[in-house]
């Protein structure tokens, strides 16, 4: 029994047939297709700024006919995707990771016999090796005029036939390959997050935040409220869970004495599939000595603006599919959930009303409501699906129901609520932060309460280091993916992981 690789839609097996015989020929000269290297001088982009060098230099002409010099040597490598044969000549460009170049080759600019049996047997997605001197063509592009190549990695598996702006989002998050080869603003997608995360980095290392690296593996899912996903460690034979959230371990660097800390890590959470939510995600948190839910606000605020400063260029983010554009810039609405929940209902008396009132009048407010919920996770279906997907500027949502969020220090003048900020940007949440409980007797009620019974799930262990004394903080969590949807533009979540999580793909079995 042997499986048949999956493909796209148009049978590769012939081409692939084709390939083959091209590698064995070239094998059978003693040549290996599979090179272990290729000194590459010039990018894509190094190259074209080389010869935009040397123009500049190039002493002032009267005559338009006059002969143009050869520009400086280059040394470049890059996958082939456009091959044009000329009878003596040909026009290729290839593709490296700053973009693309034109080659230029002549018959008789390589040894005898090469450029009609090798060169020209070349196939699309073959990566190459080119040596030559730059020019530009008739048309004004820059050029390399190839001297010597060498094929440096075989393609044995052709292009989708269509690879140039490959649309089918199945075969896009499939095959993450195809997309960054075919589809530029993809690529320059993730080397925007890549940016960005470097950003990030640096905006807090400045601030004197010390990167950490907490454990993935739990054996008590804490930090959030979500189901995770269950592994067994052999060596130490119990179950542990993948992590859920980053907090409670960097809540005991506090307690240890790391006033200002952070960690980007992968976070897992076995629940649903959607435009905005990824079983497994880039999460940043961070926790500040001495200060509180208010110092995490100016943190977030700064920390976006100098995103949009030194990677975007831009404070104004175009919205996806509308004219509507989101202004990053200057200071940000701040709204309490209540006050958001009162206009949103027209309804003064809401918090007063009971949870049946509730319930039906979320019914003609056209809000599904499981009858089972508690009264806050009612009010609270009002705020997720009627408030937040209005919240298109930048919003600082205070003072949200201290059940929502066990991990938090209860409001002063409200004990109902307590002191954290959502911040809301494009209809979703952007970064929740708070002030911190420090008070162990008053964390571990939150605790039994958010547990019921099953107290068997209260992490001790960070209890007992609050125990040990944590000062009073500020923390954030930032969903990294959210914010990079937010700042490129992304329709879907799964534009900006390179490897979404999807379900296996059927294989046809053949005997």
């Amino acid at each position: 029994m042997s499986q048949k690789p999956a493909d796209s839609a148009v049978d590769t097996s012939d081409l692939m047939a084709v390939r083959r015989q091209k590698l064995d020929a070239l094998r059978a000269k003693g040549k290996d297709p599979f090179r272990n290297n290729w000194v590459q001088s010039h990018t894509s982009a190094k190259a074209y700024a080389a010869y935009e060098a040397f123009e500049k230099d190039l002493p002032e002409s009267d005559d338009p006919e006059a002969k143009v010099p050869d520009g400086p040597e280059v040394s470049v490598a890059g996958r082939v995707i456009t091959f044009r044969v000329m009878g003596k000549a040909s026009f290729m460009k290839i593709q490296d990771r700053d973009g693309v170049i034109q080659l230029y080759v002549q018959r008789d600019s390589l040894p005898e016999g090469l450029y009609n049996e090798e060169f020209k047997k070349l196939d699309l997605g073959d990566i190459i090796g080119a040596r030559g001197v730059l020019f530009k063509t008739k048309t004004g592009e820059i050029t390399v005029r190839v001297s010597a190549y060498e094929l440096v990695s075989k393609s044995m598996r052709p292009l989708p036939e269509k690879f140039h702006g490959m649309t089918d989002s199945e075969q896009i998050y499939r095959q993450r390959h195809l997309d960054l080869i075919s589809n530029p603003e993809s690529r320059q997608r993730f080397i925007t997050r890549s940016r960005i995360i470097q950003e990030i980095r640096k905006f807090l290392w400045e601030r004197e935040f010390v990167e950490v690296e907490t454990p993935c593996l739990h054996n008590v899912a804490g930090g959030a409220a979500a189901r995770p996903f269950m592994t067994h460690f052999n060596a130490l034979d119990c179950d542990f869970t993948l992590r859920i959230a980053l907090e409670l371990h960097l809540k005991r660097m506090l307690v240890g004495g790391f006033d200002r800390v952070f960690e980007l890590g992968r976070v897992f959470r076995n629940e649903g599939l959607s435009r905005r939510h990824n079983p497994e995600f880039t999460m940043l948190e961070l926790y500040q000595a001495y200060t509180d839910h208010r110092g995490m606000m100016e943190v977030i605020h700064s920390l976006i603006q100098h995103i949009c400063k030194n990677v975007l260029g831009t404070f104004q983010i175009p919205r996806a599919d509308s004219d509507e554009v989101i202004d990053l810039s200057g200071d940000w609405r701040e709204v309490t959930y209540k006050e958001l929940v009162l206009d949103a209902t027209k309804d003064d008396k809401w918090f007063s009303r009971t949870k049946e009132e509730k319930l039906a009048a979320c019914e003609k407010l056209g809000i599904q409501v499981d009858p089972e919920s508690e009264d806050f996770e009612v009010t609270n279906n009002v705020f997720e699906k009627l408030i937040e997907p209005t919240l298109i500027q930048p919003t600082f949502v205070l003072n949200i129901p201290k059940e929502l969020c066990p991990l938090a220090k209860i409001n002063e003048n409200d004990p109902s609520t307590i002191d954290v900020f959502e911040l809301c940007i494009n209809g979703q949440e952007i970064a929740p932060a708070y002030s911190e409980q420090n008070d162990p007797f008053v964390q571990r009620e939150m605790f039994e309460a958010q547990v019921g019974e099953e107290t068997q799930n209260l992490d001790e262990e960070f209890l007992s280091a609050l125990e040990h004394g944590m000062p009073p903080a500020g923390g954030m969590g930032v969903g990294i993916d959210r914010l990079i949807i937010l700042l490129t533009g992304a329709a879907n979540i799964r534009d900006t992981i390179l490897f979404p999580s999807m379900r296996p793909e059927k294989r046809e079995q053949s005997e």
